[in-house]
């Protein structure tokens, strides 16, 4: 695909993730152990032939600058490729100006210098697999001048709440764009992806500018629905929205289960990530682990249950993990009992024997806590 450039627009100003989000932006959360959500934008757009790619991001840059480094382990060309990441400088953490056409408007000099006809817009929160190619080929040979992605659920009423969702015609054409406010379990929930030529692009941020200081992407699109041929194309397999801490839990756990995990893996689709040279994980005498997912370099002499352990961990003799989400370089003590939970990077589970929350609540320990 020579013909777009790619942009992962910045997490929505409604969306926080308690305590994960203290320390990083939502696109550099780890995921299943090894990825990190910006994984699977620019993989879906690097395997779809996309090798200009900006991301923008408003807070706490640092975790994902490290993570995208170069960006040459997402497959791009160096010489023809970039990923390119973009700040919206002058805006406070919780500011309710802090929109992404905030974002674009102030970075709008790097948009107007891509030489490409179309660009593909999609969020860094929500993980999906998606051959923009196709979607590309699809907006083309529609004629449309706008093309959302969306997918259809049937239990909006619960999950999913505060995204948007579309409202198409029989002919998918999208009539406008609401809030899920949990009203009606059928859906078609957004997924803030969009298909455009970049002068439409670059036009609808200045006319969102003109309109309202606080208009987002999908509020402009919403008002210009009666004036422009706006189509919706459905999606299919895995999708998740991390909009809340329950929903970053649920997420992880849900790929736990292999027939899930295959809707999102696929060998000839990889998603790339920055690779970690260490030892495999060594399994100790006494060690139990069951239906779980465990990254490389860790030490298990306990007993691990339906979880997700992160690069580098530690848990120790009669330990139990279950359903816990443990992120890189977590030691747990003998004989700590952790259940419903998420512990953050470098934190130590020690003195305390029992962590244990309830699934429909779980439990947050702070990066790099002792307890």
């Amino acid at each position: 695909m020579a013909k777009a450039f790619g942009i992962v627009k910045p997490s929505s100003k409604n969306i926080w993730v308690e305590g994960l989000e203290q320390y990083r932006t939502i696109a550099a959360f780890s995921f299943l152990g090894r990825y990190r959500l910006i994984d699977f934008p620019i993989s879906n757009m690097s395997n779809s032939g996309i090798e200009r790619i900006q991301v923008y991001v408003r807070r706490k840059p640092r975790s994902l600058a490290d993570h995208l480094g170069t960006g040459r382990h997402y497959n791009i060309n160096s010489k023809r490729g970039r990923v390119q990441m973009l700040f919206s400088e002058n805006k406070t953490e919780n500011d309710l100006y802090n929109t992404d056409i905030a974002s674009f408007a102030e970075n709008l000099e790097s948009i107007e210098k891509m030489h490409y006809e179309y660009v593909v817009i999609t969020p860094s929160y929500m993980v999906y697999t998606q051959n923009f190619d196709d979607l590309l080929n699809t907006h083309i040979e529609s004629g449309a001048d706008i093309t959302m992605l969306y997918h259809s659920v049937d239990n909006a009423k619960e999950h999913f709440l505060g995204c948007n969702v579309l409202e198409l015609n029989r002919q998918k054409g999208v009539l406008s764009i609401s809030k899920n406010r949990g009203n009606a379990k059928n859906r078609n929930i957004f997924m803030d992806t969009y298909v455009m030529k970049k002068d439409l692009f670059i036009e609808l941020i200045l006319k969102a500018r003109k309109i309202s200081s606080m208009y987002t992407l999908s509020n402009i699109v919403n008002e210009v629905s009666d004036e422009l041929d706006i189509r919706g194309v459905s999606h299919r397999d895995y999708f998740a929205s991390i909009t809340d801490f329950k929903s970053y839990y649920d997420a992880n756990m849900a790929l736990i289960d292999y027939k899930a995990a295959q809707a999102l893996f696929s060998k000839d689709w990889p998603i790339y990530t920055r690779t970690n040279d260490s030892c495999p994980t060594q399994y100790f005498s006494g060690a139990k682990v069951s239906s779980s997912v465990v990254s490389n370099g860790c030490l298990i002499e306990g007993t691990v249950e339906n979880s997700i352990v992160g690069r580098g961990c530690v848990i120790k003799k009669g330990a139990v993990i279950r359903n816990t989400v443990l992120l890189p370089d977590t030691l747990v003590g003998e004989d700590v009992h952790v259940e419903n939970v998420v512990v953050d990077k470098h934190a130590k589970l020690i003195h305390v024997k029992e962590i244990v929350a309830s699934p429909e609540e779980p439990g947050y320990v702070n990066r790099g806590d002792n307890l």
